[in-house]
């Protein structure tokens, strides 16, 4: 806890002082983010860090594994990507997936989980996941086969996504774009997939940025 303290008198007589303007801005207007960004509770992962946003650039929502529970499930992921969609009206939504997560760990190797009920049904939302790995990827191993579950698992929660009723809306009438995004810890790097290669890809080159088209459905975006 100290550590944290420390931290608010920095940024209280550093940051903050530095960039008052902002702040007084962002409490005079409503937000405008113009990026709806889901990604994983780890916290190795910092969304504005990667991206290097500033306070009000983006509408961030956090879970473990960055799962999008069905629209019917509702709970605080629907409220916040319904908010997002419907209210501010984002342009973008990443889902963003990482390296090494224990999430997708665990759905392979589901004794992990028996000391932990809460998790293990929470990650039926990746049931479709688990499906597809062991369907496609048995043949893998180790690390490799934890990164394939991590890329596949961030398409399966785009599935998803676009099946929440503002998100439907949003695409069909082109106000809306998806993206899928794998941030590796190790290197920094971050890759998008690209439905017309069909693989994940820098998204420091044109090609990650392509987002994916409204008609593309889960049999399409499977590496």
């Amino acid at each position: 806890m100290q550590r944290l303290v420390q931290g608010i008198h920095q940024f209280q007589t550093q940051i903050f002082s530095s960039h008052k303007d902002l702040f007084e801005r962002l409490d005079r207007q409503d937000q405008t983010p113009e990026t709806l960004f889901i990604t994983c509770s780890d916290s190795r992962i910092s969304p504005n860090l990667i991206t290097q946003t500033e306070p009000g650039e983006l509408f961030i929502l956090r879970n473990v594994g960055n799962l999008v529970p069905p629209y019917e499930s509702m709970g605080g992921m629907a409220a916040g990507i319904e908010f997002a969609v419907a209210s501010l009206q984002v342009k973008d939504i990443i889902i963003c997936g990482h390296s090494n997560c224990g999430a997708m760990k665990a759905l392979l190797e589901p004794d992990e989980l028996i000391e932990l009920p809460a998790s293990r049904a929470w990650l039926v939302h990746a049931r479709d996941t688990e499906r597809i790995i062991w369907e496609s990827y048995g043949h893998l191993k180790g690390r490799e086969l934890l990164h394939a579950t991590v890329e596949e698992n961030v398409l399966v929660q785009l599935e998803n996504l676009r099946r929440h009723p503002a998100v439907a809306k949003a695409m069909a009438n082109r106000m809306l774009h998806l993206h899928a995004w794998v941030y590796k810890i190790e290197t920094g790097e971050v890759f998008a997939f690209d439905p017309d290669r069909g693989q994940y890809t820098s998204v420091t080159g044109t090609v990650g940025l392509v987002p994916l088209d409204p008609d593309h459905r889960a049999t399409d975006l499977s590496i």
